[in-house]
């Protein structure tokens, strides 16, 4: 656990900085232990896994891609500002060593000795890979006037080959740039659908509860909807209505009652005609009985059936006196009445 410590920053009471100076020197050995021993050689110990298939020189086994090795590490040159290590490790079926070292350039491992590599590589122009530009390139493009300009030219070709793969992937990227966009999106959606579950099932529970059912409710559907449109219902004549009505009857009502005539209203059409007419010549013979009486009242002559009385005058004469009483008897004989019907 000394290492754990040493990296966790741990110091023990009893360290002294102007004897010990740091935790190595408390210690008496680097917080790498073993893995240090040559690292004043610029040598670090690690592990190191196989990047492929590979056989051994000493004994001529095969040595599978993926198994480890306590490899010495370091560093022999730079690829541009990027590293280059070497990686010497021992065999674990001979004794003889292999060299293995990075190739940035290439993005790959060089077998540099002790083995040699099975061969299972391609043209990545084949397999659609991106190619990196060879250092050669580079420096000739930076010098060559002219033959820059062809591989300007040649990389406009890539492009517009690569221009509708590079449209999907630019959509498919863009479909799933926004997260934060999509799930308020998608949480939206669900809270819209939510609150008309719940709307639906408040409905269905007070169809239920007022209709005093337990049965559950399919849901609706269009021809259901149509089909309810086109029928008609009758008015329920039930007793809420029935008093209801009464009371409308009641507040229509007026509020004194008319005295009403001892004629009855006739109830057929021919009826109607017939006291029409009856109605008609009874207003003509009184017009005519009246003016009659107009006519004989100036002459003082009396009628029949009428009695014409005149008041007299006591004391006073005739402008003091009682006022004139007229009484009218019209009496219609059983030859007229038959007549009139």
């Amino acid at each position: 656990q000394g290492e754990r410590k040493g990296t966790n920053k741990y110091y023990p009471p009893d360290f002294d900085p102007v004897k010990h100076r740091n935790l190595a020197g408390y210690t008496g050995q680097h917080p790498l232990r073993e893995r240090a021993r040559k690292l004043h050689l610029g040598i670090l110990v690690i592990r190191f896994e196989m990047p492929y298939n590979i056989w051994c020189d000493g004994c001529n086994s095969h040595i599978g891609m993926g198994v480890r090795y306590n490899a010495e590490k370091s560093k022999i040159g730079m690829y541009y500002t990027t590293p280059i290590y070497k990686f010497r490790m021992k065999c674990h079926l001979c004794p003889s060593h292999m060299e293995i070292k990075t190739d940035p350039a290439n993005h790959d491992y060089v077998i540099i000795s002790g083995a040699r590599r099975k061969e299972q590589r391609w043209d990545p122009k084949d397999n659609e890979q991106i190619v990196p530009e060879d250092r050669n390139d580079q420096k000739k493009m930076a010098t060559d006037a002219m033959f820059k300009l062809e591989h300007g030219a040649n990389d406009k070709d890539k492009a517009s080959e690569a221009k509708s793969s590079l449209a999907h992937l630019t959509n498919v990227q863009a479909f799933h740039k926004d997260d934060f966009g999509l799930n308020q999106l998608a949480r939206s959606k669900f809270r819209t659908e939510k609150k008309a579950l719940h709307k639906l099932d408040s409905e269905d529970d007070a169809l239920l509860k007022k209709s005093s059912l337990n049965v559950p409710l399919v849901e609706e559907h269009d021809d259901d909807v149509r089909m309810a449109k086109l029928i008609k219902y009758s008015t329920s004549n039930n007793y809420s209505n029935k008093q209801k009505e009464r009371r409308d009857a009641i507040h229509s009502r007026p509020l004194f009652h008319r005295i009403a005539t001892a004629t009855k209203s006739p109830s057929s059409t021919k009826e109607r005609q017939i006291a029409e007419v009856k109605k008609s010549v009874q207003t003509a013979q009184a017009s005519k009985l009246n003016q009659a009486f107009d006519e004989q009242a100036q002459k003082n002559v009396a009628l029949k059936g009428i009695v014409r009385e005149k008041g007299k005058s006591g004391g006073g004469g005739g402008a003091s006196g009682k006022a004139e009483g007229l009484r009218a008897l019209c009496d219609y004989d059983s030859s007229s009445s038959s007549a009139d019907e």
